[in-house]
């Protein structure tokens, strides 16, 4: 058995292990994004063939204490069947770990369905907010009104909109154009839907004033993004999410779970319009310090309203 990083030899052998591991998920497509990706990238390689992956992409993020940290993304993590149980992904996992506290990360992140996989290795589970329930049969026309898709024409002021609600908002991820334009289509494909609701700006002009990103899953709806801005939040995530429920009933989805904040905003949404929503606290995101003291890294990732959106997955 082999440990090391990537080289371009490597490349057919770990499309094919991501396309058995996540089948048509973007992983591959994003991964060929980092023009360092070799280096960072760890492979334990069996006779020519790659068993287990590992790969970790520096990210800006925001911390609690209003500073943008060097943070290491671990993700696109799989291995074989036939070599799973062996312990290939904790050891590849301490040596990325090792090789992001060389490249200056304060701390690393990540999503796992399986933590006890990396709890050994340092990563500890932190604590994210959701909501379970069952759509609404109907939902009254005048809960959505003056909601409508996005257009591609409003990316400048979904940007800047994004930019403004996470502006003090610690695990947000420091998006940039290029981010928008070419990481985010990746998550938000064509099951996706934007939603935006227009305020009048100044000079009388219409723009939005919040939108939320739907996810149309074949069982079930995903509400995984919102912004929002003028001077009525709470009306504005009503209107937001009236409208996601409504386009969810109609394309024949019953149950929806909502992966946003825990802010007054989005909380009263929430309770008005799926009263019998289960507020569930979810564990899959892990943080490990690695140049950050362990109380800054958790300070982070626990701080209220802290949220790191799905369309900056990795």
């Amino acid at each position: 058995m082999q440990f090391r990083t990537a080289t371009p030899d490597d490349e057919a052998s770990l499309a094919d292990l991501w396309h058995t591991a996540f089948g048509a998920a973007p992983v591959a497509a994003l991964w060929r994004r980092d023009p360092g990706r070799h280096g960072r990238t760890f492979v334990a390689v069996e006779d020519g063939r790659v068993l287990s992956v590992v790969h970790c992409l520096p990210r800006p993020i925001r911390s609690a204490a209003g500073t943008v940290e060097r943070v290491g993304c671990v993700g696109s993590v799989a291995t074989l069947p036939r070599a799973r149980g062996r312990g290939l992904v904790k050891r590849l996992a301490a040596d990325a770990a090792e090789a992001m506290t060389a490249d200056g990360c304060a701390w690393s992140l990540l999503f796992t369905g399986t933590p006890g996989v990396y709890r050994s290795a340092g990563w500890e589970t932190f604590p994210a907010p959701s909501w379970h329930g069952a759509l609404p049969a109907a939902v009254p026309a005048a809960e959505h009104a003056g909601v409508r898709a996005a257009a591609p024409g409003d990316l400048p002021r979904l940007m800047a909109l994004r930019d403004r609600f996470d502006r003090d908002r610690p695990l947000t991820t420091v998006r940039t154009e290029e981010d928008w334009r070419r990481r985010l289509p990746h998550w938000y494909d064509g099951s996706c839907v934007t939603l935006v609701t227009e305020r009048t700006g100044r000079g009388g002009a219409a723009e939005p004033g919040g939108f939320v990103v739907v996810r149309l899953l074949p069982e079930r709806a995903e509400i995984v993004e919102i912004a929002l801005a003028g001077p009525a939040p709470s009306a504005t995530a009503r209107a937001l999410l009236a409208t996601a429920a409504a386009r969810a009933r109609a394309a024949g989805r019953t149950g929806i779970v909502v992966r946003l904040p825990d802010v007054p905003a989005v909380r009263g949404a929430v309770r008005r319009l799926l009263p019998s929503a289960e507020a569930v606290t979810e564990h899959t995101g892990m943080a490990r310090p690695l140049l950050a003291p362990r109380e800054a890294v958790r300070a982070t990732v626990t701080a209220p309203g802290a949220m790191h959106w799905f369309g900056d997955s990795f």
